[in-house]
């Protein structure tokens, strides 16, 4: 059986190899900052979590980055989302 780390199927598993395992591996932000020196995937995705909720509520998200904040904040209300969970500085 091949060990899900070895990448290019060599059948060792090589210092890039294992990095790459224990980034995946990392469960949080603290995890990877002390294993790594940055955020990595747990950067804030703030920005892809409005967009996405955005969308699934049908509305268009460069013309509500566009609009007025409060009416961007009804908008939003109407859609059943909440406004205050979304940063748009």
């Amino acid at each position: 059986m091949k060990n899900w780390m070895d990448l290019n199927s060599d059948g060792k598993i090589d210092g890039i190899e294992m990095m790459f395992a224990e980034e995946m591996l990392c469960t949080s932000r603290e995890e990877h900052e002390a294993l790594f020196g940055d955020a990595g995937d747990f950067e804030d995705d703030a920005k892809d979590d409005f967009e996405i909720d955005a969308m699934a509520a049908g509305l268009d998200v460069d013309e509500l980055e566009l609009m007025d904040p409060d009416d961007r904040a009804e908008a939003l209300e109407e859609a059943g989302l909440d406004p205050d969970d979304y940063d748009f500085d």
